[in-house]
């Protein structure tokens, strides 16, 4: 347990060395200096107030705005971070003294969302105390919230079926079945009928839900047993194989002090015995909360205020079965001078935590701990949208990027709720049409993928042409198309490593074996056979044909139009052929795959579905000869003559050296 709004108790218990209880009454200032004291923050945040509130005098501003961070402090610590930030405000208005209060007071900014008065105040902090860690950090995170920095694609909502009307947070699952979560709650419904001085709510009860047989979750019920109490239970942890449970829980007894103890406690046909202590160290003026249990169930991970720490709440982590000896801090990678609070693990590498000392976005941020091969720690800011101003903690996982934590957003008491998160799968495709030369569907084409990933995938397309498939980030692929009666193609591509869903596109033109096949876009000087360099993308896209099927031999063919003498046409036409020819053996082409024919107007063009779309002025099947060319108007005779002059390949046999 920890962490106000309900958790609160526990960072009150943390905080500071708790005092007896007093039996004192009345707004004066003592009786409020001794509930700080105790951690009894929502009572003394009232007693400040009625005190601020007689403080009305010219003389007595001095006292005002020693009062104003008192009371700022409470709300602070509630969570009530736009009371704390008023709060602060009027400190410095009435002339507090303490630098501190800026600090405090960029971290309640920062908390509200409010970052460029975040920003300002920790730089005012700074100029008094440079070089301050703390500082440095939350400056750091106000600026990469103001730059809005950090953002994911995970998906939060509020789990409003868990949720009471008070704070409800911890949520934590039994085991790797992901049938049951446990959680903290201070709901009405919670045992005792006491109020905690330090929140203001009931003190808290660990409840759990379970899931129905269609796998969705019933309504939360406490958990059964004799583990809960009239005192403070709360972040519960499990052992692996979910038969043991650790949990923080907050003693309060008359004149003795307040503390947060670890306690375990064993399940048994789904009851819960009652709490026993798990001893840690001697030391008992420091508060011990928030275990968490490694995955091999060896280590158990705690947060405590206890000496030799790194400042705050520190998280340290002791072998459960040979304690003695084994305690240890996890060190400036994890800890900072701020908080660490909630520990969680995800694998013997990967652990979450809350920190408030690590750059964050306000308040308590998720972070990721994955453990280095040297034996250090890299940390990382989970980002928004499961950071943001307010205090974010308590995280588990369940199925793959999915799960639950804790979070005090958008509740102006400070309560805290429990959202669930998840991270959908990158929706990353590529899909296309595979069609002939007339962009008419291929039927049956067949569509291999091949990833440098080890990825292999085959589909047959649609009647219509059209497939799709599913694509990793970051990742080469070659894509081979081929269907009987075609030669095949291939292209190749790289998906984007962008963390968002996209869309690629490519299309497969196959060319048929068993007719001629024109290709586009080769040009020749007028009245010559020199190719022009724009046919260079063609000749080498029909180049990148032949070496993806390496077993077929083609006819390269050039035709002319009418104009001419049949004989000029005919050489024309020849040495241009050979022009091509030349080109594909110059770029590695076997030339006994090769053969060239000057057609001149011997072959005049059919028209084809496709040139009937592009040129509706002819009917597909027409022939271009010359008489039919005469017969038409003199812009579409000029048509039809640049139609009939192409460059086109037949394919002669498709076993090239395969005997």
């Amino acid at each position: 347990m920890m962490k106000i709004s309900y958790s609160t108790y526990i960072l009150a218990a943390l905080s500071l060395l708790m005092l007896i209880t007093t039996a004192c009454s009345g707004p004066k200032l003592a009786v409020a200096n001794e509930q700080m004291e105790r951690g009894e923050y929502f009572d003394a945040a009232k007693t400040y107030r009625k005190i601020y509130n007689k403080l009305t005098k010219r003389e007595e501003r001095q006292q005002r705005g020693e009062i104003a961070f008192k009371m700022a402090e409470c709300h602070r610590r509630l969570n009530q971070y736009a009371r704390a930030s008023a709060a602060y405000q009027n400190a410095i208005r009435y002339g507090y003294p303490d630098s501190t209060l800026y600090l405090y007071m960029g971290q309640t900014l920062a908390a509200e969302g409010k970052y460029q008065p975040a920003i300002k105040a920790y730089e005012e902090y700074l100029a008094w105390r440079p070089g301050d860690r703390l500082a440095e950090n939350g400056l750091a995170g106000a600026r990469m919230a103001a730059a809005k920095e950090g953002a994911t694609r995970y998906i939060v909502r509020n789990a409003k079926l868990f949720n009471s009307r008070r704070a409800d947070y911890s949520p934590m699952y039994l085991d790797r079945s992901l049938e049951q979560l446990y959680f903290t709650t201070t709901s009405e419904k919670t045992t005792g009928s006491n109020r905690s001085e330090i929140t203001g709510m009931k003190k808290g009860d660990i409840w759990f839900v379970t899931k129905d047989e269609q796998g969705r979750w019933k309504r939360p019920e406490p958990v059964e047993g004799e583990l809960n109490t009239d005192a403070d239970e709360g972040s519960a942890a499990f052992t692996p194989n979910g038969q043991t449970m650790y949990l923080s829980r907050a003693r309060r007894e008359p004149n003795a002090n307040t503390g947060v103890e670890i306690y375990t406690s064993q399940r048994s046909d789904a009851k819960w015995s009652a709490p026993v202590k798990f001893e840690i160290t001697a030391d008992t003026i420091s508060s011990y909360a928030h275990p968490a249990i490694s995955p091999d169930g060896q280590w158990l991970y705690f947060t405590s205020d206890m000496p030799g720490g790194q400042g705050g709440r520190d998280i340290w982590r002791i072998n459960i079965n040979e304690r003695k000896g084994t305690l240890e801090n996890l060190g400036e990678w994890i800890n900072t001078p701020g908080d660490e609070m909630f520990p969680s693990f995800r694998s013997d590498s990967v652990f979450y935590f809350a920190s408030n000392g690590h750059p964050g976005y306000g308040g308590l941020d998720i972070f990721r701990a994955e453990q280095t091969p040297s034996g250090g720690w890299r940390v990382t800011n989970m980002g928004t949208p499961v950071n943001g101003p307010a205090d974010d903690f308590g995280i588990t996982f369940g199925e793959g990027e999915s799960g639950f934590f804790s979070s005090n957003r958008g509740d102006n008491r400070g309560y805290d709720h429990i959202y669930s998160f998840e991270l959908p799968e990158l929706k990353i495709l590529i899909s296309g049409w595979v069609l002939d030369k007339d962009e008419e569907p291929v039927p049956n084409a067949v569509i291999r993928i091949v990833g440098n990933d080890g990825s292999n995938q085959k589909q047959v397309a649609r009647p219509d042409g059209s497939f799709s498939f599913p694509l990793d980030r970051g990742v080469s692929y070659v894509m081979l198309a081929g269907a009987k009666g075609y030669l095949n193609a291939k292209q190749e591509f790289t998906s984007d490593i962008a963390e968002e869903d996209a869309e690629y596109g490519v299309d497969f033109i196959l060319s048929s074996i068993s007719k001629p096949v024109v290709i586009d876009n080769i040009f020749y000087d007028f009245d010559k056979a020199t190719l022009r360099p724009e046919s260079q993308a063609a000749l080498d896209e029909m180049a990148q044909v032949l070496r993806d099927n390496p077993n077929v031999t083609i006819e390269m063919a050039s035709h002319t139009d009418r104009k001419g003498t049949d004989a000029y046409n005919e050489d024309l036409s020849s040495r241009r052929a050979q022009s091509v020819i030349d080109y594909l053996i110059s770029v590695g082409i076997q030339a006994d795959r090769l053969q060239s024919h000057g057609y001149g107007e011997s072959r005049p063009k059919t028209i084809t579905k496709k040139l009937a779309r592009l040129y509706p002025q002819f009917k597909e099947g027409d022939v271009l000869t010359e008489e039919y060319i005469l017969a038409l108007p003199e812009a579409d005779q000029e048509v039809a003559d640049q139609i009939n002059r192409r460059t086109e390949f037949q394919v002669l046999s498709i076993d090239y050296r395969m005997y």
